[in-house]
């Protein structure tokens, strides 16, 4: 076992929050420069929790210019009827190659939503996770981890559970943003939001399957948040309209919602 990773056990122990597996909590399934657990926060949610050594990363939903994103597979678990993991805000993680990756650094927690088949048993959670973690080398990492949640009632890892949901991006409609989508030309366009208190904004923009878009922060009038969004890559006789899901994190809190570019913009 590499050294941080016993440091890092040591540490979560001597907090209390990480100890050793209870009824409430996996053990820690350890990975080249990674740990990964699941945790109950009641009858029906749970959380991902996945912890970095320094200088490693993973990797959002989508991954960027580079790596991959996780993959969740619930299919063993036993009286679930419908189980859905969130991805919390990204942060842009420049690589040593240059490239730009969308992820995480130190932690990550995915909330869980579980919906129970029979809602007077509790769902027992079968997770098979797979996820890339980068540091020096990009290796792939794997998990599989059970965890019965509780019948009723919260659990000590509640508190986490509930801070992973606020570090998830409010699904919202585009129209209340405030947004204001202009087109420049047929393959670039400029976003501009209001302005808002906090953390400086950023702008992620996912596209169907075959298309590759990039965002960055452009210059806009008083008052405004810009980006510039720009097509790189299209399939073969794809066109505009393109239905994209965007994501804004910073300012009062991240939010996503989708939006189309091309039509009529």
């Amino acid at each position: 076992m590499r050294a941080w990773f016993v440091v890092l056990l040591l540490a979560l122990g001597g907090a209390g929050e990480a100890r050793a597996a209870d009824a409430f909590a996996t053990d820690w399934a350890p990975a080249q420069e990674a740990a990964a657990r699941l945790v109950a926060g009641g009858p029906n949610d749970a959380a991902l929790e996945i912890r970095l050594a320094p200088g490693a990363i993973t990797y959002w939903r989508d991954p960027g210019e580079s790596g991959a994103p996780p993959s969740f597979d619930f299919s063993a678990s036993v009286n679930v009827a419908r189980v859905e993991a969130l991805f919390p805000a990204p942060t842009r993680i420049v690589e040593p190659d240059g490239s730009e990756a969308f992820g995480y650094r130190d932690e990550a927690a995915f909330p869980i939503a579980v919906e129970a088949r029979d809602p007077t048993k509790p769902a027992a959670l079968a997770l098979r996770l797979t996820y890339a973690v980068c540091a020096k080398l990009c290796l792939p990492a794997k998990a599989n981890l059970t965890l019965t949640l509780p019948a009723a009632g919260a659990t000590p890892y509640a508190a986490t559970v509930a801070a992973a949901r606020a570090a998830t991006p409010r699904r919202v409609d585009f129209s209340a943003l405030g947004a204001k989508l202009t087109a420049l030309d047929a393959r670039d366009w400029r976003l501009c939001l209001p302005a808002a208190p906090g953390p400086p904004r950023d702008l992620f923009i996912e596209a169907p399957e075959g298309w590759f878009l990039t965002t960055k922060a452009a210059p806009g009038p008083a008052g405004r948040d810009c980006f510039a969004i720009a097509i790189e890559e299209q399939p073969k006789g794809g066109a505009p309209p393109l239905a994209v899901r965007a994501t804004i994190v910073g300012g009062d809190g991240a939010v996503e919602a989708a939006l189309s570019l091309g039509a009529g913009d």
